[in-house]
């Protein structure tokens, strides 16, 4: 048997090898519908302009200030975070390596672990995607929410100290299925430490 193909073979029917790719790739898709919620899904809440009986209703700049600049939803969004300052080219380059990682995931699982594993740039992605989530995230804290809070309009802000709720979220999730033992109990233990459990 050529050993390229006996490698391939045992890495696959290796469950440790498995396992670890199966939920390397689920974070990775989790973590891609995060940032699609965070370019989507934040920009059309912020055009929400109420709710009638059955759906959300939108202001009209929704429509041209927004859905007018590409067809798709995703990169009409894109391009007002650009206009916006948010992000620029070569963030919306990162996002197309980011979404071909996800799909190559999504869409060929099975045949990427048979063959070799994860996708060679998995991890070169998976950190971009996390660097243009934090990006986006921290321009709507920043230049949205906090200006807009009244009870925040005379405090000292610490911006080099945000998290972001959504990386936080991920660094949860990575620490609970991919990191060691100590690492994932950690979480549990302080839970339970703090909330009286066992």
């Amino acid at each position: 048997m050529d050993p390229k193909i006996k490698e391939s073979w045992e890495n696959y029917l290796n469950p440790e090898v498995t396992r670890g790719s199966l939920l390397a790739a689920s974070i990775y898709i989790a973590g891609f519908e995060t940032l699609k919620y965070s370019i989507i899904e934040r920009i059309h809440y912020f055009f929400n302009n109420g709710f009638d009986e059955t759906r959300y209703k939108f202001k009209s700049e929704y429509q041209t200030d927004v859905l007018a600049l590409n067809k798709s939803p995703m990169y009409a969004s894109l391009a007002w975070l650009k206009r916006m300052e948010a992000i620029d080219d070569t963030d919306i380059a990162a996002f197309d390596r980011v979404k071909d990682c996800r799909n190559k995931l999504a869409h060929d699982l099975l045949s990427i672990l048979a063959a070799s594993g994860l996708p060679e740039n998995y991890e070169e992605c998976f950190n971009d995607m996390l660097a243009l989530l934090h990006k986006i995230e921290l321009w709507w804290i920043t230049e949205v929410e906090i200006p807009t809070d009244p009870d925040l309009a005379d405090k000292e802000i610490d911006y080099k100290g945000i998290i972001p709720e959504s990386i936080m979220n991920m660094q949860l999730l990575c620490d609970l299925a991919l990191g060691n033992n100590e690492q994932s109990q950690f979480y549990l233990k302080e839970f339970r430490k703090r909330t009286g459990g066992c």
